[in-house]
């Protein structure tokens, strides 16, 4: 959408509409005077609730002449623009912010901001209420169409959000090495309909084009995180039993950011694991050598699996998050449970968010000898996952795992370790 510099220009002399809005920064001093973090959120929420729209930063609307921004101030614009998806909107937004530069009245080439939102699957809710585009302004949507919308939008999310085709993503995103690996050995249907079988790509009617689904890209790319940013485990192991304040002694031992297809995040986050843990040897009276590790693995292998799987991937930005500690292992998957689940029923109920992504995580093969033992792919359709997790890890440690949700938001696993005395 207005996604050239020719498409830009032509568009800024003919004014805002429905599906673009400009606007000027201001600065006082080196602080942002305008616009507001709460008038961008606005903005760009009305644009989701609509049919999606481009806002621009660095034109003045009225004269539509381009000022720019100072290229030493780009940074302070793009948190700002952070800030307002992440922290003003609800659910949050991951629209595409890129900067380029436009001719000014004299020619010169000025600096600017492009941000795109697209048509949304939710109805978001900025600062100023539940807003909408009508023309070259923004509006509340009123009673009735809000109810209208929000039974639009939460039919059209019965196709799982794993399912559904990402935007801007093409075919060619994924590698065929990938995907084929889940195919037929021998099949005659072309690329994307096989694609659209496992439910790994599906047809954008909107652009007449097939693009990769949120599960395509998770199991069938290495750069998933282009389209999904937080498609990824972010593993930091810690010195002693607390995070301490920036600026003191270091306190991170080993720090990785988990990447590439699902099924290798998993295996490489137990890597991490085993690598930073501790693992005490003790030797028997009549000879020989036990090693006793500081945690199971084969419950952290399941608690890593049902964290990327069960997770919820429409949460923008919102990563898997696993911190080890000298005493513990905690790992944070985004999103509240699914159905009316709570922390105290997992272990006796099952509720997939993501069924084409658990699927396809059942046919994968488990690429490590010392986890393998257990069985031969990463997921098990029979649900015993958590209760793996809680036997074998009380067994070791003498203390079960506690499962808790924060702020209806996340969900947060703590594996107490084994003691090393």
């Amino acid at each position: 959408m207005l996604a050239t510099r020719s498409e830009l220009i032509k568009k800024i002399r003919l004014g805002e509409d429905s599906f673009l809005e400009l606007k000027e920064v201001r600065f006082a001093g080196d602080k942002i005077r305008g616009p507001s973090q709460n008038d961008l959120a606005d903005e760009l929420a009305a644009f989701a609730n609509s049919s999606g729209g481009v806002l621009l930063l660095g034109v003045e609307d009225r004269s539509r002449e381009v000022i720019g921004i100072e290229l030493d101030r780009l940074d302070a614009v793009e948190a700002l623009l952070r800030q307002a998806c992440e922290d003003a909107i609800r659910p949050s937004l991951a629209p595409v912010i890129e900067r380029m530069t436009l001719p000014d009245a004299s020619g010169v080439e000025q600096p600017v901001i492009r941000v795109e939102v697209l048509h949304s699957l939710f109805v978001h809710q900025s600062p100023g209420g539940y807003m909408q585009r009508v023309g070259s302004s923004k509006r509340p949507i009123p009673p009735e169409q809000l109810a209208r919308l929000f039974q639009q939008r939460s039919q059209s999310r019965l196709v799982r959000f794993d399912e559904t085709p990402v935007a801007r993503a093409m075919l060619a995103d994924l590698d065929e090495a990938l995907w084929r690996r889940f195919a037929p050995a021998r099949s005659a249907d072309a690329p994307e309909i096989l694609l659209g079988k496992l439910a790994m790509a599906a047809h954008d009617d909107q652009a007449g084009v097939w693009r990769p689904t949120v599960a395509g890209l998770l199991m069938g790319s290495h750069v998933a995180q282009r389209f999904l940013p937080g498609a990824f485990i972010q593993a930091v192991a810690y010195q002693g039993t607390n995070v301490l304040p920036a600026g003191e002694a270091m306190y991170q031992r080993d720090v990785q950011d988990i990447t590439g297809p699902l099924d290798r995040q998993i295996i490489d986050a137990c890597a991490f694991v085993r690598k930073n843990m501790r693992v005490a040897a003790y030797k028997h009276a009549q000879g020989g050598r036990e090693d006793l590790p500081q945690f199971d693995m084969l419950a952290v292998f399941e608690a890593v699996t049902n964290a990327v799987a069960h997770r919820d991937y429409s949460m923008a930005g919102a990563k898997v998050r696993l911190r080890l500690f000298d005493d513990r292992l905690e790992l944070y998957s985004p999103g509240m449970l699914p159905n009316t689940m709570t922390p105290e029923s997992l272990p006796f109920r099952q509720a997939a968010r993501n069924e084409a992504l658990t699927s396809l995580l059942a046919r994968c093969p488990i690429d490590d000898d010392t986890l393998a033992v257990h069985r031969q792919h990463i997921m098990d359709k029979r649900g015993e996952g958590v209760s793996i997790i809680l036997e074998t890890s009380e067994r070791l440690a003498g203390r079960c795992p506690e499962y808790r949700l924060n702020d209806d938001s996340e969900l947060m696993l703590v594996i107490y370790g084994a003691r090393m005395e």
